[in-house]
């Protein structure tokens, strides 16, 4: 059974509660989503979200046992809100965000997310997106796969990788493109393979998973009752970066600049943060999960606004 990552530690960061209303935004195979529904037993309720299908069906399986306290539904947590709604829910008391991929989406080979495995280029969340991961290595202009390669992928070998890419074209599994970028850049960086970032930067290309995050963080926190909480898990700095910005910014009375002697922005703090510094995974998470190495936790909590 897969385990969710930093497990205990959104359970105990989300505070779950018998009668309060959570929303699990990445649902996955339901790990976080089970130990949200158990502890906030008996009339705790959960509204899962997720933009995989297949993912929801091992979720629906596994969760199967809450009954009608659990409700799934396939969609992006950008429309948390108006999903909440149509289920006759108003403010809730917790939101989850795990960004990062579910075991059962790397070892999918059909999908196309790992290197390890041999698979089309596709890397798309949901089937229904238009554009593969094969359709921007082939059809992408060499500035256009340049700029996603370092933008989200931190890659400062992205031009030479682009140019060995052009060479090779066309490139549709995920092994000619890891053995392309490998043989351009060398091997192993540590225990990092070589092509981690380039699978890393198209899988948000196609999905536009950065958009996604900076657009969910307003609506997840106008979500929230007073008193509740948002937990956050990410996996690179990209991601942890926006998290971090948004909370440290939302939690802040004025954001005028040092030099401004008098408020003029009227902003107003409208969370706290619970972890100032994030979270990481424990020594046994991480001897148990390798995969987990780069997941930071991020939580605040809803306060009146003043």
């Amino acid at each position: 059974m897969h385990v969710s990552v930093l497990y205990k530690e959104v359970i105990e960061g989300l505070q779950p509660k018998s009668g309060g209303r959570y929303i699990d935004g990445t649902t996955g195979a339901g790990g976080h989503a089970f130990g949200i529904l158990e502890s906030s037993s008996p009339k705790g309720e959960l509204l899962g979200l997720d933009r995989d299908p297949s993912a929801l069906k091992v979720a629906r399986e596994r969760l199967k046992e809450f009954g009608d306290r659990l409700h799934l539904r396939q969609a992006s947590y950008v429309e948390m809100e108006n999903v909440a709604r149509e289920i006759g829910w108003g403010a809730v008391n917790g939101i989850i965000l795990d960004l990062g991929l579910s075991s059962l989406q790397l070892e999918d080979a059909a999908r196309g997310f790992a290197f390890k495995h041999e698979g089309p280029l596709d890397m798309r969340f949901d089937s229904a997106t238009p554009i593969t991961a094969a359709d921007l290595v082939n059809g992408g202009s060499p500035d256009e796969l340049a700029d996603i390669l370092f933008k989200f992928g931190e890659e400062h070998n992205a031009r030479r990788i682009v140019k060995a890419i052009l060479k090779a074209r066309p490139i549709n599994t995920t092994q000619q493109l890891a053995a392309v970028v490998a043989a351009t850049v060398g091997g192993k960086r540590g225990d990092v393979h070589p092509a981690t970032r380039t699978f890393q930067a198209l899988r948000i290309a196609v999905n536009g998973e950065l958009d996604a995050v900076e657009k969910v963080l307003p609506l997840a926190v106008g979500l929230l009752a007073v008193g509740g909480r948002l937990a956050v898990i990410s996996f690179h700095s990209l991601e942890d970066r926006l998290v971090k910005n948004f909370f440290r910014r939302e939690a802040r009375d004025c954001l005028c600049p040092p030099e401004q002697v008098v408020c003029v922005c009227r902003h107003k703090a409208s969370v706290k943060e619970i972890t100032r510094k994030p979270m990481t995974p424990s020594e046994g998470e991480l001897r148990s999960n390798p995969r987990s190495r780069s997941a930071k936790l991020r939580i605040v909590e809803k306060i009146l606004l003043a």
